[in-house]
């Protein structure tokens, strides 16, 4: 049998690729070696946001008080913590499960699979040939050459979520998004928690908003250190030793490493299937096409881009109309959006205010509004946090938001990116009062402050006059 389409991992990308494919009714087969569900669901995105709300209401408790609710600090069982989260797991998995990918016809191979040449691959002794073919294998942790990491017990995302045992004084390398967001949730959960970065915290993000991040979590408990180089690791006496360059020593209990992705590629037998890859993954065009196996899509974090469940969705469309309908596509990277799910948290569109104003100069205007100023925030006792839109020639380019539910309220101007609207769109509309979204109309309606100021506008105003 020739399939039309195969597909090699069975995570965000791949599933959402094999499920469209044949809802189309293509023949499809579907590879994974692990887990159906890939990373996202378990040991990603899912476990972890499912352990951050675990943490959001232990620290609740301790927070209350200004509400008239006697604040207490509260009682936590981490391994019940964890049962929580592979619940959550647990809800979600039958989505993505084998059963459910049969159902809809696809045939799911639960094995690892490789290139024998440009159309055919090899899983548990039996070839399988495809017109198409999506690499969707995603990403692993990566793991820092420090001298004596690899002799001491260290956790990543991976093995994060099977421990049972409540960290006394956690240690975390990488000051990234899964960095951040694990230490203030450990934090709240009652671990000690110092965080190392060799250079600075969120670096992708816009430095004041980030500032914003770095002092509520500081503000928790959780030691934050910068621009900081480790010289060696070592186990004394069953606990985890740091050593910094400064000479310094940190002792831990336990230790996560969080210092990056790299591509999961290293199986498949690339060069048989004539698809050229480097340390970022496969080479692929702005269609996600491999530059040389035209047969052959990549998806994902394998494609060497963004790494986000997200984007995996986004690709598996791109991939869906190109492949299938033969239609023209395009990888579009300035109309993905990203979510720190710290609190407060921090999300981001397009360029920020450094990146505009480099590329666009004097064009560029930055409109900003505090949450402090909107009547929402003030009811919830929620007003740490901040907007910036940035506008060139009256469009929306970027948006940057830190505060509470910013990973919702950027949701308008990634709808105001990828259709290339104006500034006046957004303080246009209508809102319901009073809610949090009312924060970046503010911020659109103080694009035109001080017009009626302008003698120009005057003018107009005592020309109409003259009409009665």
């Amino acid at each position: 049998m020739i399939y039309d389409l195969a597909v090699i991992g069975a995570g965000s990308a791949g599933l959402s690729v094999a499920a469209a494919a044949a809802q189309f009714g293509e023949k499809v087969v579907l590879f994974e070696k692990a887990e159906m569900g890939g990373d996202c669901l378990n040991s990603g995105c899912v476990p972890s946001k499912a352990l951050i709300a675990a943490a959001k209401y232990a620290h609740t408790q301790r927070s209350s008080a200004p509400y008239g609710v006697a604040a207490m600090e509260p009682k936590i069982n981490y391994a019940k913590v964890m049962d929580h989260v592979r619940d959550v797991i647990a809800k979600i998995a039958p989505n993505d499960s084998v059963e459910r990918f049969e159902g809809l016809g696809v045939k799911v191979v639960r094995a690892r699979a490789q290139f024998v040449n440009v159309r055919t691959l090899e899983a548990a002794g039996q070839n399988y040939t495809a017109r198409k073919i999506v690499i969707a294998t995603g990403s692993r942790p990566s793991i820092p050459a420090i001298p004596g990491l690899k002799d001491v017990a260290y956790l990543t995302n991976e093995t994060l979520f099977k421990n049972r045992v409540k960290p006394e004084h956690l240690i975390i390398i990488g000051g990234g998004p899964i960095g951040m967001e694990m230490a203030q949730a450990h934090r709240r959960l009652g671990c000690r928690v110092t965080v190392l970065q060799a250079s600075k915290v969120l670096a992708k993000d816009d430095a004041e908003l980030v500032s914003v991040v770095i002092a509520a979590l500081q503000a928790e408990g959780v030691e934050i250190r910068q621009s900081v180089q480790i010289t060696k690791m070592t186990l004394v006496k069953k606990r985890i030793s740091v050593s910094l360059s400064t000479g310094e020593i940190i002792s831990g209990s336990h230790l996560l490493v969080a210092a990056g992705r790299v591509p999961n590629i290293e199986s498949l037998n690339l060069e048989a299937g004539g698809v050229m890859h480097d340390k970022n993954g496969i080479m692929v065009d702005e269609g996600l096409r491999s530059t040389s196996n035209r047969n052959v899509y990549a998806a994902g974090d394998v494609a060497g881009g963004l790494q986000f469940t997200h984007v995996a969705g986004y690709h598996a469309g791109l991939i869906i109309r190109n492949a299938l309908f033969r239609l023209p596509v395009k990888n579009r990277t300035d109309i993905i959006p990203w979510v720190t799910y710290t609190d407060p948290e921090l999300a981001q569109v397009g360029l920020n205010e450094a990146q505009a104003r480099k590329a666009h100069g004097a064009e560029v205007k930055v409109l900003k509004w505090n949450f402090a100023e909107n009547d929402r925030a003030q009811t919830d006792g929620k007003t740490n946090g901040l907007i910036k839109i940035i506008v060139r020639k009256g469009r929306i380019i970027g948006a940057s938001i830190v505060g509470p539910s910013a990973g919702e309220l950027i949701a308008p101007f990634v709808l105001a990116i990828t259709q290339g609207m104006k500034i006046s769109a957004l303080a246009n509309v209508v809102l319901p009062y009073p809610t949090l979204s009312e924060i970046g109309k503010r911020a659109a309606i103080s694009n035109y402050a001080g017009l009626a100021q302008k003698p120009l506008t005057r003018r107009i105003l005592g020309l109409l006059k003259i009409f009665g």
